[in-house]
């Protein structure tokens, strides 16, 4: 694919597009089609490799970004395919006294009374009738991809629970349910209800 080299800072007033639906960017060999590399040595603040914002000033909604990845070929074994994959890597040399994250979800606004059904993390499955999915199909995955020792500790951390989401004495009871989890391929489930006293 050919590259075309800017010398200086590139500015559109009516954003950029790179392919369309029905004209795609078309490549044949495993590649990144958009990439951008840069390093830092600033002291203090924040540095982002890519900044986006997006206003909502009418009835419209939508995303600030919309990532899609879709499988139309018979993929190989052992192959992997993300909607998204985000990474932190502490690397030797550097070291985190305050926190790092692969991933941070943060709801928040001014409205008082915001309505509607608010979530800082929704999963969703969007499959059509009749699909069978595998036995270890999961809304959560949770595996140990490193080859070393080091271990993160703890399956969940709550810092400080929101007094309404947290019961910090009592036993559960009434009409129990389960809750299905798997644990190295084996089936185990943990015992919800629907009352505590």
């Amino acid at each position: 694919m050919a590259q075309t080299q800017f010398t200086g800072p590139v500015k559109s007033l009516n954003g950029f597009i790179s392919g369309t639906a029905s004209s795609p960017i078309t490549v044949t060999t495993a590649q990144n089609i958009d990439s951008a590399y840069a390093s830092t040595s600033a002291t203090t603040g924040d540095t982002r490799l890519s900044y986006a914002r997006l206003t909502f000033t009418s009835s419209g909604a939508g995303e600030t970004s919309r990532v899609f990845s879709v499988v139309t070929g018979a993929q190989g074994a052992g192959q992997t395919t993300n909607g998204a994959h985000i990474s932190t890597s502490i690397n030797t040399g550097g070291s985190i006294s305050g926190a790092a994250n692969a991933i941070r979800a943060t709801l928040g606004g001014t409205a008082t009374t915001p309505g509607g059904t608010l979530a800082v993390l929704q999963l969703d499955t969007d499959y059509s009738t009749n699909v069978t999915l595998g036995a270890t199909s999961a809304f959560i995955r949770v595996s140990d991809s490193g080859s070393q020792t080091g271990e993160v500790q703890n399956f969940l951390n709550i810092e400080s629970g929101p007094a309404a989401t947290i019961v910090s004495t009592g036993t559960v009871g009434g009409t129990a349910k389960a809750i299905k989890i798997m644990i190295a391929g084996v089936a185990h489930y943990i015992t919800v209800g629907t009352t505590v006293t």
